[in-house]
């Protein structure tokens, strides 16, 4: 196995240059961070992480803590491994490698996070699934780690965010359906605390309000983030006495998109024609029918900005990505469908 000597010695640098531009470290100019780049991989050089993480007090690793479970993920969730996709992409670039830390969901995320930090495993950590008062977050910052948190919290501590425009995908969506007639419009909210349940319900509030009609608590509709809960959603409706039930909807999570389609045809209500259906967009919504009428974003887009934006606030590469600290809400696109008919007025 080739070792850091060899290599030295193989492009007459010193060991301290090569071991700076394996490190991605900005003092080593572009040429020759390319030039020992190129000759590791054609060597086969493979650092000894062992040692690097004693002499370095680091593991060039990033963990990504996201809970797990069929109460969440359901039968699977295409949404992290896209994001994983993009967040490598940028860590490729400097040798550290993602790993993903799963949380089961019976077992309560502050432990789980202080076992990880105890533990060492990491350098830096990205969390997800951020609570209306999420101590992760506290905890993190008491530590010095560096982290960035895909989703907003009330607990700020000056930390980098990114999350999605929830607030726009309420106003959006309650303006086209109001557009189209109706007026009984319901949503989807977590069961949890998760804050973009509140971020949403705040924006739909507004978003009635500004159309001069009520906010009705009986429409939002609290159910665990998978198909089983769409399905789950599609029968209460249907229990509800007709003048009170929705005639429209507006679902923030992705996976329950199909649970939710499945459960209208069941329940007599076929999306498009009896009943309007808005929701975020996924590989398995294309085969829908009618087409989906959904909110779309590049998720490994949103994976690279994510991984910029933590390796902004670290200074071995903050050099690289002058951003400082990023606290930015993505936009969405509005991608018309079929899935979303004017009100019967039959």
């Amino acid at each position: 196995m080739t070792g850091i000597r060899e290599l030295a010695q193989r492009l007459n640098l010193s060991i301290g240059t090569v071991s700076r531009a394996l490190n991605g470290k900005p003092d080593v100019n572009d040429e020759t961070r390319q030039r020992v780049l190129e000759a590791a991989n054609a060597m086969g050089y493979v650092p000894n992480q062992a040692g690097r993480s004693l002499r370095k007090g680091a593991t060039g690793v990033v963990g990504f803590m996201m809970q797990t479970g069929a109460q969440i993920t359901g039968e699977g969730d295409v949404f992290f491994m896209s994001v994983f996709d993009g967040v490598q992409t940028v860590f490729a670039r400097h040798q550290l490698d993602l790993v993903a830390l799963l949380c089961s969901s019976e077992e309560d995320p502050d432990a789980y996070m202080q076992r990880v930090v105890a533990r060492g495993f990491a350098d830096a950590l990205i969390i997800s699934a951020t609570k209306r008062e999420d101590h992760r977050i506290d905890y993190l910052a008491s530590r010095n780690i560096p982290f960035i948190a895909l989703g907003r919290s009330q607990t700020d501590v000056g930390h980098p965010w990114l999350d999605l425009d929830f607030e726009g995908m309420a106003e959006t969506g309650v303006a086209r359906l109001v557009a189209k007639g109706h007026r009984r419009i319901g949503i989807f909210a977590p069961l949890d605390n998760t804050n973009l349940g509140f971020v949403f319900i705040e924006a739909y509030r507004k978003a009635l309000e500004q159309r001069g009609l009520p906010f009705d608590p009986d429409l939002i509709f609290r159910a665990h983030p998978n198909e089983r809960g769409g399905h789950d959603i599609a029968h209460a409706i249907a229990a509800m006495p007709p003048g009170k039930q929705p005639t429209g909807f507006i679902l923030t999570n992705e996976l329950m998109t199909l649970g939710f389609y499945n459960g209208l045809y069941e329940v007599g209500l076929p999306p498009g024609q009896k009943f309007a259906v808005i929701s975020r967009d996924s590989p398995q919504a294309h085969f829908l029918v009618p087409k989906l009428t959904s909110f779309r974003l590049s998720l490994r887009d949103l994976g690279i900005a994510l991984a910029e934006a933590l390796l902004a606030t670290m200074p071995a590469y903050a050099a690289h990505y002058p951003l400082g600290v990023v606290r930015k809400i993505v936009p969405l696109e509005l991608v018309d469908g079929d899935s979303d008919m004017p009100v019967s007025t039959g």
